[in-house]
């Protein structure tokens, strides 16, 4: 089978090569998959580059996310266990930790649900209790991860204020529906909250950024707001004031989702038995940017790691527009 490898760190689009490799075998509790859609992730960029907390040895495959296929022919998403990623043919994964694909969404839809979503609901309900009617502000509101965010604090009635950077991603995040959208190049980030909140500030912040954004949002959250970190795409990891949050009675609560799956797996399954049901009616549904055939995952997944995307890009290993 065809299978991108990583034989040394380094940018994607430099250390990826397309190989012909054996199928992998299944080990106990496991079970062989074929691919049909391959959702690219940046932590796929931090694998290649050897800047993930995880580090599986070399060569090995990147891609966290499918939705693939079981031998008896039922749609499945799963997280394929590395060094075997996803962006290939075939994928073993933990039999126990398959989840049905929803009815309503397509492959390459249904593979985008996972991990971002999930991130989406852990982090603005179970660790930051976001109200209907709050106010949540959600940094790279037009990426894979903070599109995910925007459209469940809408299904939850929050109000949601989306930062991009650029005017194309700008008119993404409106078509998301958010209420309103700060361009971090151009505007004034934390006036621009303020003065849409009454001086008050967002009640909830969900930053998958790090860096400057955070900083931001320090200076923006509002009294007994919750600032929600769930990842550093900018590369800068922030080191809070905590003289600040006790003077402005904010939180500052981190979310590692791969955490539940080892501390509290049922609740995975709740989580995606919730979004089964929003993606049902109509509430979320990924936005898929760019569905890209296996021969060009590498380029794609530069593209992601270079921040130029929007939504998510999925690979279809045999090509079909799924």
């Amino acid at each position: 089978m065809q299978a991108w490898r990583v034989h040394e760190n380094g940018e994607p689009g430099e250390v990826m090569r397309l190989d012909e490799v054996d199928r992998p075998e299944p080990g106990p509790g496991q079970v062989l998959l074929r691919v049909r859609a391959a959702n690219i992730n940046f932590p796929d960029a931090l694998l290649c580059r050897g800047q993930y907390q995880i580090r599986p040895p070399l060569p090995f495959t990147p891609g966290v996310e499918i939705c693939g296929e079981t031998g008896d022919g039922r749609r499945v998403i799963a997280n394929p266990a590395l060094p075997h990623g996803g962006l290939a043919e075939y994928v073993v994964a933990d039999e126990a930790a398959l989840l049905p694909a929803p009815e309503a969404l397509d492959d390459a839809e249904a593979a985008a649900l996972h991990i971002g979503y999930q991130t989406g609901v852990f982090g603005l309900h179970r660790r930051a209790h976001l109200q209907e009617g709050e106010t949540l502000l959600v940094h790279a509101a037009a990426g894979g991860v903070g599109s995910a965010a925007v459209q469940l604090g809408k299904a939850a009635g929050a109000r949601v204020i989306g930062v991009v950077g650029g005017s194309e991603k700008a008119a993404v995040a409106r078509e998301l529906g958010c209420d309103l959208v700060i361009d971090r190049r151009t505007d004034d980030i934390v006036a621009a909250v303020k003065e849409a909140t009454g001086g008050r500030g967002a009640d909830v912040v969900y930053d998958p950024v790090g860096g400057d954004a955070y900083a931001k949002s320090a200076k923006c959250v509002a009294f007994e707001g919750r600032i929600v970190i769930v990842g550093f795409a900018s590369g800068s990891v922030p080191a809070p004031a905590l003289n600040h949050a006790l003077v402005k009675n904010y939180s500052i609560v981190g979310l590692h989702w791969g955490l539940y799956a080892q501390k509290d797996p049922a609740s995975i399954v709740r989580c995606h038995e919730q979004l089964t049901r929003l993606a049902a009616e109509g509430a979320i549904k990924p936005l898929i940017s760019e569905r890209v055939p296996l021969k060009d995952a590498a380029a794609a997944v530069q593209r992601v790691a270079d921040g130029t995307t929007t939504g998510r890009v999925v690979v279809l290993p045999d090509g079909a527009d799924r």
